[in-house]
């Protein structure tokens, strides 16, 4: 048995070799012919291809098959990835859905309660922005609405999240948006929930200035800050930002409004505040010409003709009648009958 093995061994070991050596020149040879630049050989590799290649697609199958496996794995991992993310995604939107619906119940609730009447003139105009300024000291755009969409100089714009500034020059199609970043800016503001009165003063900086404070100790970075309807600029409880503590030390407002897209801006239709004239109407009415009526009997007021050596603050007074009451007395502390 040990010769048979040594036989055999040494009959396979020069065909390994043999086969090795003839594999090895039919390397070369192959490597040869693909280098060689020559039209024959050149038509004899494309022959070769032509001949050998569209035979070796049951050899490519598999390999073929076993891609598109892989590759059909790798979509449905992320196919079933997206549907993970989007139930999440369904059930916190609702949630928040829950939520808005019941503070827009209790928003309806503290509204009737407060007998709150809000204005239906509060509407809105929305334009597109054409162009803006361009310039770095001064911060305004051009919006495609003007005196023929009924823009007044002086009216709220905001972009639809916050304010963003206000008319400053109509023309027939045409108006110009001051933003509230802009130098020349300034609007009254209140800051929530402290209730601290300020004026957001521009500076040609994307967080504009919170000034003349009544108490900047009150103001925390995060409040609120809505507008206020102070000297009639703005109506009152517009979204303006919230506040942030600057690099200089100074409190800012960081923006609601995306200055940074700003391709749609939404106009405010308001109207200005009733004034009252005649303050006198306050304390006692009127008649057509302008004599004082008496707010019991609605008769003429005759005033009290001072007598000598009397008290002149309480000659003035007009007695009031007695008005009857139930019960035989007089409101003005009659006797009873």
């Amino acid at each position: 048995m040990p010769t048979d093995r040594s036989n055999e061994a040494d009959f396979v070991r020069p065909v390994r070799r043999l086969v090795l050596a003839v594999l090895a020149v039919l390397l070369l040879g192959l490597f040869l012919l693909w280098r060689i630049d020559s039209p024959r050989i050149e038509r004899f590799r494309t022959a070769v291809i032509d001949t050998v290649v569209p035979n070796m697609d049951w050899a490519m199958a598999p390999v073929t098959r076993v891609a598109r496996m892989f590759e059909d794995f790798q979509s449905y991992t992320r196919i079933y990835e997206q549907n993970q993310e989007l139930r999440r995604e369904l059930q916190q939107m609702r949630a928040w859905r829950e939520a808005a619906l019941q503070l827009e119940q209790r928003n309806a609730q503290l509204l009737d309660m407060a007998r709150v009447r809000l204005d239906p003139q509060l509407t809105h105009v929305t334009g597109v922005v054409m162009a803006d300024s361009g310039s770095p000291y001064r911060q305004s755009v051009l919006i495609n609405v003007g005196t023929r969409d009924g823009i007044v100089d002086g009216w709220a714009v905001m972009d639809g999240l916050g304010l963003a500034g206000r008319i400053a020059g109509v023309g027939d199609r045409s108006a110009r948006v001051i933003l509230l970043s802009d130098s020349n800016s300034r609007v009254p503001v209140l800051v929530q929930p402290s209730g601290q009165h300020a004026l957001l003063s521009g500076d040609n900086s994307p967080m504009p200035v919170l000034e003349f404070v009544d108490s900047a100790d009150a103001l925390r970075p995060g409040d609120r800050v809505v507008s206020a309807s102070d000297g009639g600029v703005f109506p009152p409880g517009l979204l303006v930002g919230e506040v942030v503590q600057g690099s200089d030390g100074r409190l800012r407002v960081m923006l609601a409004a995306d200055y940074g897209r700003l391709d749609f801006l939404r106009v405010l239709r308001s109207r200005p505040a009733e004034r009252i004239e005649q303050s006198g109407t306050l304390l006692r009415p009127l008649d057509a010409s302008g004599t004082p009526l008496d707010p019991v009997t609605g008769q003429p007021f005759e005033p009290v003709t001072p007598e000598p050596g009397g008290d002149p603050a309480t000659d003035m007074i007009a007695p009031v009648p007695a008005l009857p009451v139930p019960g035989g007395t007089e409101a003005n502390g009659g006797a009873n009958e």
